[in-house]
């Protein structure tokens, strides 16, 4: 398939969305812009996002289509990507709650269980999104039992569509993204992939 198209896209015009206005991307980061329509109807969410994300040089294509499809899993207006590999403490994205408090934290790949327990801390929601495969598979075993223990943990491996999702950056990015019955439709200029994100934990309702 000859994917040009999609690689280079048409060039939008649309406001950039970043943490803060204090935001410093890394030298050198490539920026791709992404317009995404979410019809999430497990969460009756509906609505449009003009995105942009920064690559850092050391960011690989996955990692920067994991953001973006983590995105879209918890799409709400108030969701915005942190500095990501420019910011070793910070999330990967956060929701932020009106009065300035952190309503979900969320990061992507192995962090270690005490930056997992500081997170838990400081967030209503914490969300863990692995994408190595067996990497990630060999951390969850290692680290479950003392995971499992924290209440405001979610734990996610969307690995077995990671392949897929890479397949699809480009520096201007059209995703229409469907969710029912936990089910992601993702159509893209490749076309339609149904990808199903592997809940391994999910928060208790009364943390």
């Amino acid at each position: 398939m000859d994917t040009t198209g999609c690689r280079e896209g048409v060039e939008w015009a649309f406001a950039a969305l970043l943490p803060d206005p204090g935001f410093r991307m890394a030298p050198n980061a490539t920026i791709h812009k992404a317009q995404i329509q979410v019809s999430d109807m497990d969460r009756h969410y509906y609505a449009a996002h003009a995105l942009t994300l920064a690559r850092h040089p050391s960011e690989t294509e996955l990692r920067v289509m994991v953001r973006l499809f983590a995105f879209a899993l918890f799409a709400d207006e108030r969701l915005a990507f942190g500095r990501g590999l420019s910011d070793d403490d910070g999330p990967d994205l956060m929701q932020s709650e009106l009065d300035g408090r952190v309503a979900r934290w969320i990061d992507l790949g192995q962090p270690d269980e005490a930056r997992v327990r500081r997170a838990c801390g400081r967030a209503r929601e914490v969300v863990v999104v692995g994408y190595a495969g067996r990497a990630f598979e060999l951390w969850w075993e290692k680290s479950r039992a003392a995971l499992e223990r924290l209440g405001n943990l979610a734990v996610v491996d969307v690995s077995p569509a990671a392949a897929r999702l890479a397949e699809g950056l480009a520096r201007n990015i059209d995703v229409q993204c469907l969710v029912q019955d936990g089910v992601v439709q993702w159509i893209d200029c490749l076309g339609t992939a149904e990808l199903t994100p592997r809940w391994l934990q999910r928060p208790d309702a009364t943390a």
